[in-house]
């Protein structure tokens, strides 16, 4: 294995049909987390048609680790040390329209899965789920399809069929991407110019939004949106189990129930 001083080069075997198998497809993770990579590569180091030819803990990286490697699908979490996974799905979308993308995070499906399938994502499934429906899940968007757990399917065919007579009981849901990103960077305990610079944004902007924020959360002052978002930010983490390496799948014990 070759390092550079931004991301990881995985030797992998090129494509192709061998003895009549499934051809061997290339998986590209960015996570920020090495743990949680180390946990993937160990999910599909046993699997004929799937190898892990690279890896990128930043948004910036992984740009440079799909023009340098053309993995055959790109795995990535939404929170990144550096950039914003949702910001790096848009982006790799637009510039590379035939990647697939499989999002696996922490972070709550029934908030950002269908956000994220709206920024180009192709799945979304959660780090809690077993290492067989990660499989299942990565396969299914490696043949050009969608993958979303059920639950989220079916709160999917709800809005459309409702059309735009559907509100959410969640107060969350009406925050806009780049509000729910501030959101989420507030509850990690980023100042405003920290979120400024992680967003490339004028701090005058970062304010603008944390006041449209209030506003559709109802919350009067910025002390209690501190709250709120800590609040909301330690909620969602607290039933998090990241990938352990000691874990066969990485992505939870057999224990847990896929989602």
């Amino acid at each position: 294995m070759a390092a550079s001083n931004t991301w990881i080069r995985t030797s992998v075997a090129q494509s192709g049909m061998t003895g009549g198998k499934r051809r061997v497809r290339r998986v590209l993770i960015v996570d920020d987390h090495p743990i949680v990579r180390q946990g993937l590569r160990r999910v599909m180091e046993n699997e004929d048609d799937l190898a892990v030819c690279g890896e990128a803990e930043t948004a910036r990286d992984a740009r440079t680790a799909i023009k340098e490697l053309n993995p055959d699908v790109m795995i990535a979490d939404i929170s990144l040390k550096q950039g914003d996974g949702i910001e790096l799905v848009r982006d790799v979308r637009a510039h590379h329209p035939q990647l697939p993308i499989l999002v696996l995070s922490m972070h709550d499906e029934t908030i950002y899965a269908e956000r994220m399938l709206s920024a180009g994502a192709n799945g979304y499934i959660m780090k809690q789920a077993a290492s067989e429906q990660f499989l299942v899940s990565l396969r299914r968007v490696l043949d050009g399809n969608i993958y979303v757990s059920e639950a989220v399917g079916n709160n999917m065919i709800q809005k459309f069929a409702a059309g735009g007579s559907y509100i959410s009981a969640n107060p969350i849901d009406r925050l806009s991407n780049r509000e729910l990103q501030i959101l989420h960077m507030i509850g990690k305990g980023m100042s405003t110019r920290e979120t400024a610079h992680s967003l490339n944004l004028s701090i005058k902007t970062v304010e603008s939004h944390r006041q449209r924020i209030k506003r559709k959360l109802n919350l009067s002052t910025g002390t209690q949106l501190v709250q709120y978002a800590v609040n909301w930010f330690t909620g969602r983490e607290a039933n998090a189990h990241p990938f352990s390496a000691k874990e066969a799948p990485g992505v939870a014990t057999e224990a847990h129930t896929a989602t």
